[in-house]
């Protein structure tokens, strides 16, 4: 009796269950669609402003181990011996008496290439720099240099 109880106040134990009719369908797609169209511009834009600032905490990073390099040696590592002096003892050029890691290692820029020295620079004693999402000198936007003069 409670067996019979229970089918009797549940008619979808026994009874065709209803589904979504193609107009509700519809209005749930178009409802999503309005939201992607409002949230991936935004979103995408997004994604180059996050490589854009990572490459500029990349060069503060680098300048910070290349004062420190210079802080011990007396001077910034010469061109040829380039940001590795910060990970590895330069063999060629000057000596770097008091050299110690600076870096565990050098990172690459977030478009994937290594980050650019110049010593002497050309807007400061040393330059550090990214050539930004094109890998070419200068550029607007995402393309432009992102450097340690900025």
């Amino acid at each position: 009796m409670i067996v019979g109880m229970w089918s009797a106040r549940h008619p979808a134990t026994g009874a065709r269950t209803r589904g979504f009719t193609l107009i509700e369908l519809l209005v749930i797609l178009v409802i999503i669609g309005v939201l992607a169209a409002l949230i991936v511009p935004n979103v995408i834009g997004r994604a180059e402003e996050s490589r854009v600032t990572a490459a500029r905490a990349d060069v503060a990073n680098l300048m910070q181990a290349l004062k420190l390099y210079r802080l011990d040696n007396q001077r910034y590592p010469t061109q040829e011996q380039g940001l590795q002096a910060l990970v590895q003892r330069p063999s060629a050029g000057p000596p770097a008496p008091n050299w110690r890691p600076y870096l565990d290692k050098l990172p690459n820029d977030p478009w994937g290439r290594p980050y650019q020295y110049l010593n002497p620079g050309a807007y400061g004693e040393v330059d550090v720099f990214s050539l930004g999402a094109d890998g070419q000198p200068g550029g607007e936007g995402a393309d432009a240099d992102i450097g340690s003069w900025q």
